[in-house]
């Protein structure tokens, strides 16, 4: 199976809340992943929050985005 995020909100923080296509659900905490040039301006908590679902993950204006199965392995 193709694993592919199918809802997220935000929660506080860099903290969010996350499904998948497989049935797992749950928080991830993204303040520690936050470096390197593409990945910098979601420092901003306001940018951070504005995240939308597209290629089947979350992903940002910037083209800042992380694997569904990285975000699935670090549900908290």
């Amino acid at each position: 199976m193709f694993l592919h995020v199918t809802d997220a909100k935000y929660l506080k923080e860099y903290k969010v809340w996350v499904s998948f296509n497989d049935g797992t659900a749950g928080n991830v905490d993204l303040s520690s992943e936050l470096w390197g040039k593409v990945f910098e301006p979601l420092k901003d908590i306001n940018y951070f929050k504005n995240f939308e679902i597209r290629g089947h993950t979350l992903s940002w204006d910037n083209g800042a985005d992380f694997a569904p199965e990285f975000l699935r392995e670090h549900i908290a």
